[in-house]
């Protein structure tokens, strides 16, 4: 039997489905094997898995502005072995923990009150509206975390949320007085169905929540390692507005924030929806427009900026590996995987540590990267070491003390380029 292809290209814009679609930003292919896909995916080869690279254009609608990949690897090899738990990422507990306190508020939530969570990995946000009496269903297809979480206490179906889905629970359950989705919305290739069941599901006076990336601070603040196949959408408030609208929901609040290098929770109700809007819709969309994101000209800033930081770290890199110098990562996540490829660091790495690492080995197009814990990095002694995780520099950098002292280096690549050790910072 022929199977699937690993990856397909779509030539219409997910959210108002326009061919007006413009290839933006030109970034490298990066393999279809990442750290988060279990590669036990039935019937295919981890190692040919690996081999396969998948286009990473970002691609923009000139008709509603939506940022957006077009490039979608095949959602059952991408998240039935999804390996990432919630709880591995350092702060986001905590986070999610604040988040259900705010949505308790809004949607003015009691106990029994039913909440479901799209995409509800482990539980971790479940677990705090569980705490609170409330009754709580999470859906995500990662089949072993999402059994593991029902074991756990946390009521969990391995599947992919449909309409069809919707009309079942609603029918079992009643409608739910909010349903979230945290960093899974924009993970979405079809939109329209899986919106469609969060209207069917939610009561009449219910709260939908979600929070993803903000594609506008991708764009300002260079965050390219959050580009990659996992997130097909990097939304903007303007173009969603009108996609709620069609959906027959109103997106009347957003706040923006700075996990994940700077998020966006929307807050939607369904049209005739006891909240009133509080001006943040208009005042995010005044400053999306404000800073041209519409423009396909930003973008080609954003290209400019790309280049000049791969010339920073090549010119930094390659008299070091001249000199016979020892070259290791830290952090290996998916986005190390864009990183790698963006940067051409696949020939220059020896070693990629990670505190809690979910691989043992990066693979791409001609090289094979050992993954190992942290503490080997005194075992190795590398010369020198780009923090490809950037966002925890500083901790990263505190715990290892220990390195700098013994005559290694630290590069933060983003967002200042900087070396750290010997001469001290550069």
């Amino acid at each position: 039997m022929q199977m699937k292809p690993l990856f397909h290209h779509r030539s219409t814009c997910r959210l108002c489905q326009s061919d007006a679609v413009e290839a933006v930003v030109p970034l490298a292919p990066i393999p279809v094997a990442t750290p988060n896909i279990g590669l036990s995916a039935k019937g295919r080869d981890g190692d040919g898995i690996a081999a396969v690279l998948a286009p990473l254009d970002l691609y923009l609608c000139r008709k509603c502005g939506h940022l957006q990949l077009l490039d979608i690897i095949d959602p059952e090899v991408q998240y039935t072995h999804f390996a990432y738990t919630t709880s591995i990422s350092l702060g986001l507990t905590e986070h999610f923990g604040r988040m259900a306190d705010t949505v308790i508020t809004r949607a003015k939530l009691a106990p029994g009150a039913f909440v479901v969570e799209v995409g509800s990995n482990d539980g971790t946000l479940l677990r705090f509206f569980k705490e609170r009496g409330m009754r709580v269903l999470g859906i995500d297809p990662a089949r072993a975390t999402a059994l593991r979480a029902t074991a756990e206490g946390i009521e969990t179906l391995p599947t992919f949320f449909t309409t069809e889905l919707a009309d079942k629970i609603r029918a079992e359950h009643g409608p739910a007085a909010a349903i979230i989705s945290n960093n899974t919305y924009a993970n979405l290739n079809d939109l329209d169905d899986p919106t469609d069941g969060i209207r069917r599901l939610l009561a009449k006076d219910g709260l939908f929540v979600f929070e993803t990336q903000h594609g506008a601070d991708v764009i300002r603040r260079m965050l390219i390692d959050t580009i990659y196949h996992e997130h097909l959408s990097y939304f903007l408030i303007g173009p969603l507005v009108p996609f709620f609208a069609r959906h027959g929901m109103q997106l009347f609040a957003a706040e923006h924030l700075t996990t994940k290098g700077g998020s966006i929770r929307g807050y939607c109700q369904l049209v005739g929806g006891p909240h009133r809007p509080d001006g943040s819709i208009e005042k995010i969309m005044a400053e999306e427009a404000a800073d041209g994101l519409t423009q396909p000209e930003t973008y080609r800033h954003f290209v400019d900026r790309l280049t000049t930081l791969r010339g920073n770290l090549s010119g930094l890199l390659e008299p070091e590996m001249k000199a016979g110098r020892r070259i290791a990562g830290y952090g290996a996540s998916v986005g190390t995987v864009t990183l790698i490829n963006q940067f051409d660091l696949g020939h220059a790495l020896e070693t990629v540590f990670d505190d809690k690492p979910l691989t043992g080995s990066l693979l791409g197009p001609g090289y094979r990267i050992p993954v190992l814990p942290a503490d080997a990095l005194y075992e190795k002694r590398p010369d020198l070491v780009i923090i490809l995780a950037w966002r925890y520099a500083e901790p990263i950098m505190a715990k290892h003390n220990r390195f700098v002292e013994s005559g290694g280096r630290f590069v933060v690549p983003w967002p200042i380029f900087s070396v750290h050790g010997k001469a001290g910072k550069a």
